[in-house]
């Protein structure tokens, strides 16, 4: 029978497999069809706090890497019959959205009053999110856009403002005249988790002070110009050098203030000249001594970054022209003892690199410091993965030295709803039934109790973080919806990448803990970032590189983007490779061609029940599918999706297209209908194929989807291959003891063993694999092997186009051993 004549010939599937607009089309009808919707029923659910990305530039190819990840996570659960709740957020409150705007248009709240500003910032947020949800359309997200949120919006305000009221009457949050970490570019208080460290070049100035006998005290600086703020000089109490001197007075070099001479263990002897000098402010070293000292307090760097009239001749300059101004009279003044460079780590704000001042200032913070041991155990009773992210979060909270401050002196964000009474400065909050409010634009709800009817509304909003803390809050609908809430919350996972650990996560656990009293997921999953070419973090309000998300799925396929994603495993970083993108579009193309090859044996087919009579080859390949289906699930269920997708991806290629299809194409080419033997081949081909979509479905949505409904659903089936029906039954595959045998495995890796030794045979001669040989013996001493083998021929004339084929016992002197397996010969005539 030649190979062109079959019982049931079925139409072909097309050619090609043109994953843009099959892409397209598969999102357009998830989105009609409602597949990824959360539904209120019986089913358990799995919970998403997904990170709202922020709004302050453009998305790039390193947020598809760490938002894929979380998808892949979603999908599995689906197919597992969980009920998955994932929503999205844009963070569009606060600073960074502020300073897109200030780039983008040009302009500032100065220039253009606090009201157009502030609608300036929701027209650029809108275009900006509308931009991001194309995209995550676009990769094939799984989310249910109905619960979409923004950190802005009024039931965001209304929470972020009923959660500081909620703090306030518990004695948790407070407002306090302090010395706060400021950020003299962006105008604002920042929090402790919102410093990063800068590693630079800096200049030591060993300045002369004078002692009260007039000798000179020899002091080394790197900033010299908060000399008008020196309140004290610090050495180390084993200092034999400086004992005598405490309990004296040094005068400040061109200010002539006297301060005292204290002793202090933080002070290194071993650092500059082994005295200090403590200014207020220029480090947190001399924030704790001004508090452990109870220090007199002379600010003179401005909110600008300048310095104020205390500074004397030098007020209005910014400190690092001061800096040089100073030094330079210090040198005329031959009270310069001595200059070198030296490396620094400098504190800057994350968000724009400047080093940041502190400033004594009225502020609102939340108390964490009393609370540590409670967030200790939080952390521990948390699943990491990686579960060495773990120790991020610990060293984090053990080395907290500062309540989170949490008021922002900028335009927009959220409002606090305060207001202070005019006569007796007590602060009045809003009712929570009239939440969100204004203070700005809106009377507080009742008069002082001292009878006073005159207000100041509090200027200053909250922190971004502070809204961003109740993500869970916020996208569990916590007082829109109780019963909402109360069904996804606490929430299954939490994924973002490792440098919002100190932030993100540690704050969000705070706000669960202090008004909920339970942690807010059970799980969460820490990203690495995706790497420029080049290598470096890519940033959006730093640039997004040359490689565009949306252009890269125009030229390969969000399936193939997805693929790099899944490439490397969670907390790792990862370089924005095209060749492993490219490598992810050869993955889906040769999931189209093996699907339009077994379409053509598989149309119409109806698998029975009960598996036939199979082959000593199906046995094998049923037996390796079982073993990945344990192995993926294991995986995947551990959050190692890299992993899944290699036991897979490796089964796919290795072990169904590299080896199965060749063994039994003869059976399914030239076997008739109704043959036992084709029989078994089209349902080991049929499970195995169908199978190894589903397991790679949560990776590459698209290209499974389209193979399921082209070739491989059946009546009954789900609707889609990347959902369980309501009724318990679960899509993923299951794996099952009936087919796992290491015997049938044993003789797979023979008859691969086999195949592959007459495949180097031709290739060594330049045959083509299809050329025909004429004789073909193996040698087998087992006698179960040689029965396999027996039981197999009509697969190994398939696989290595031999017109006779011998199964013997012994080998003869021409026989060469098959790599890799003991006990097993080939000899090959041509």
């Amino acid at each position: 029978m030649s190979k062109d004549h079959f019982a049931n010939p079925a139409p072909p599937l097309p050619k090609r497999y043109h994953a843009p607009a099959a892409e397209t089309r598969w999102q357009q009808a998830w989105d009609e069809q409602g597949i990824y919707h959360f539904v209120q029923d019986s089913r358990p659910v799995y919970a998403i706090d997904t990170p709202p990305p922020t709004v302050s530039g453009d998305l790039h190819l390193g947020h598809c890497y760490s938002y894929s990840q979380t998808d892949f996570m979603a999908r599995f659960w689906r197919m597992n019959g969980y009920n998955v709740y994932y929503p999205m957020g844009w963070d569009d409150n606060g600073l960074p959205t502020e300073r897109l705007v200030e780039r983008s248009l040009g302009i500032k709240p100065a220039q253009v009053g606090r009201a157009q500003f502030i609608q300036a910032i929701l027209e650029v947020s809108r275009e900006y999110e509308a931009r991001y949800e194309q995209l995550w359309r676009r990769l094939g997200l799984s989310v249910d856009w109905r619960y979409t949120y923004s950190t802005i919006s009024p039931p965001a305000r209304r929470i972020a403002q009923y959660s500081f009221i909620d703090l306030y009457r518990k004695g948790l949050a407070y407002r306090a005249s302090a010395p706060a970490i400021w950020c003299p570019q962006c105008g604002t208080a920042i929090a402790q988790a919102e410093v990063d460290d800068l590693e630079r070049e800096t200049r030591f100035v060993t300045v002369a002070f004078a002692l009260d006998d007039g000798q000179p005290l020899p002091i080394a600086t790197t900033r010299p110009e908060l000399l008008p703020a020196c309140v004290a000089v610090f050495v180390h109490p084993d200092d034999a050098r400086y004992r005598a001197l405490v309990g004296r007075t040094a005068i400040t070099p061109l200010f002539d203030r006297p301060v005292p001479i204290l002793a202090d263990d933080k002070a290194d002897p071993a650092k500059g000249t082994g005295v200090v000098m403590c200014c207020t402010f220029g480090d947190t070293t001399d924030v704790e001594w001004w508090y452990k000292h109870d220090l007199p307090l002379i600010s003179v760097i401005r909110r600008d970054g300048a310095l104020n009239e205390l500074a004397g001749p030098y007020a209005g300059l910014d400190t690092g022209v001061a800096r040089a101004r100073i030094t330079a009279d210090l040198t005329d003044r031959g009270l310069i003892l001595g200059q070198h460079e030296a490396a620094q780590t400098v504190r800057v704000h994350e968000r724009c690199d400047t080093p940041v001042e502190y400033i004594d200032s009225q502020q609102w913070f939340i108390r964490l410091l009393d609370h540590r041991a409670e967030f200790l155990q939080a952390g521990c009773d948390i699943a990491w993965h990686p579960a060495h992210m773990h120790a991020r979060y610990e060293d984090w909270v053990r080395n907290l030295a500062w309540d989170w401050c949490i008021s922002r002196q900028r335009y927009f964000g959220v409002p606090f709803p305060v207001w202070y009474c005019a006569d007796c400065g007590t602060a009045i909050l809003a009712d929570p039934a009239d939440l969100p409010v204004d203070p700005l634009d809106q009377p507080p709800p009742r008069p002082c109790d001292c009878g006073c009817a005159r207000f100041v509304p509090e200027e200053d909003v909250m922190d971004t973080w502070a809204t961003s803390s109740l993500s869970p809050q916020v996208a569990g609908r916590w007082l829109e919806d109780p019963a909402l809430f109360e069904q996804v919350f606490p929430m299954s996972l939490r994924p973002h990448a490792h440098e919002i650990i100190r932030t993100w996560t540690f704050y969000t656990i705070v706000k669960s803990w202090y008004h909920l009293g339970r942690l807010p997921w059970s799980n969460i999953v820490i990203s690495g970032y995706g790497l420029a070419p080049e290598g470096g973090k890519v940033s959006k309000s730093r640039g997004a590189g040359p490689l565009d998300p949306l252009d890269m799925m125009e030229r390969y396929s969000a399936d193939a983007v997805r693929y790099w994603a899944a490439s490397t495993r969670l907390g790792r970083d990862s370089v924005i490779d095209e060749t492993k993108i490219a490598a992810g579009q050869r993955l889906v193309t040769k999931l189209w061609n093996v699907t339009r090859f077994a379409h053509t044996f598989l149309a119409g087919y109806q698998p029975p029940p009960d598996p036939p009579a199979l082959l000593p080859a199906d046995r094998w390949l049923l037996s390796r599918l079982h073993r990945v289906i344990q192995a993926a699930t294991t995986a995947f269920a551990d959050y190692d999706y890299t992993a899944a997708k290699d036991e897979a991806e490796s089964f796919f290629w290795d072990t169904l297209a590299d080896n199965y299809l060749e063994l039994s194409k003869v059976r399914l080419y030239e076997l008739d209908d109704g043959d036992p033997r084709r029989e078994a081949a089209r349902y080991a081909l049929y499970h195995a194929l169908l199978t190894v979509v589903k397991l790679l479905a949560p990776i590459l949505p698209h290209i499974t989807e389209e193979v399921y409904q082209l070739g491989l659903a059946r009546p009954g089936d789900a609707p889609s291959i990347h959902v369980s029906p309501s009724t318990g039954h679960c899509v993923w595959p299951q794996p099952s003891d009936q087919f796992i045998s290491d015997p049938a495995e044993a003789v797979g890796r023979a008859l691969v063993g086999i195949a592959t030794a007459v495949r180097r045979y031709k290739s060594t001669r330049q045959l083509p694999l299809s050329a025909p040989l004429a004789r073909l013996e193996i040698v087998a001493p087992d006698p179960a092997l040689r029965a396999a083998l027996r039981e197999s021929l009509i697969d190994l004339r398939s696989v290595t186009r031999a017109q006779a084929i011998e199964i013997s016992d012994t080998p003869g002197v021409s026989a060469s051993p098959v790599p890799e397996l003991e006990n097993l010969w080939v000899t090959i005539d041509e």
